[in-house]
Parts: C-alpha cells; structure tokens; sequence
C-alpha cells in the first residue's frame, strides 16, 4: 500500500480538564458584568427614581432639548409649560433631567 493509516492522537496539553477551559469565559462575563451591565442597571435606577420623584412646579428638560416646568402630572403623562400659556402634554418618560429651581426665570 502506498498511503498509510493516519490515526488520531491525543492532545498533550489539554490535561487541565474542563474547568481550566471555562475559566476565560467565565473572566469575560464577569468583567463585561461589572464594565457594562452594573453600570446601566445604576443608571435605569437613577432615572425611574428621578421620574417617581417628578412633581408639580419642577423645572425639567426633555428628550428634545425642550425647558419647561410642570403644571400637571399624571401617571404616565405630564404637561409641562414652556412659555406662559404654551402648554405641552407629553410622556412622563420623555424627561431626561430635573433643573435646579430657578433655571427658568422667564416663565
């Protein structure tokens, strides 16, 4: 015969077992938990107690960039004044930061 049987062979350095071949995975999810996903979650916490914490008189800035302070508040609705008598009703999700009192002096 010309061609001669090629048999398999074991694998020299994979003698640690199969824990030592998770371990890496196991480092990746524990630094992509404490790099990314903790740091959101605090984040998610921090805006759902800010929007709990909404109240009327409160002087908020929008999603779209819009200033203005709170007449009426609901449960998942606010109307916020932006001008004297211009009125805007819109999502209570829709505000991203709580100003200072004060900020707004025109209105």
């Amino acid at each position: 015969m010309l061609i001669s049987n090629a048999y398999a062979q074991a694998a020299g350095g994979a003698e640690g077992g199969g824990l030592m071949s998770f371990i890496p995975l196991i480092l990746m999810f524990v630094v992509l938990y404490f790099v990314m996903i903790r740091p959101q979650m605090k984040r998610q916490k921090e805006l759902r107690n800010m929007l709990d914490a909404l109240a009327v008189g409160d002087e908020v800035v929008t999603v779209g960039g819009l200033m203005g302070r709170i007449t009426t508040l609901k449960d998942h609705y606010i109307t916020v004044e932006l001008l004297p008598g211009t009125e805007v009703k819109m999502q209570k999700s829709s505000v991203t930061a709580v100003l200072p009192k004060g900020t707004l002096k025109e209105i």
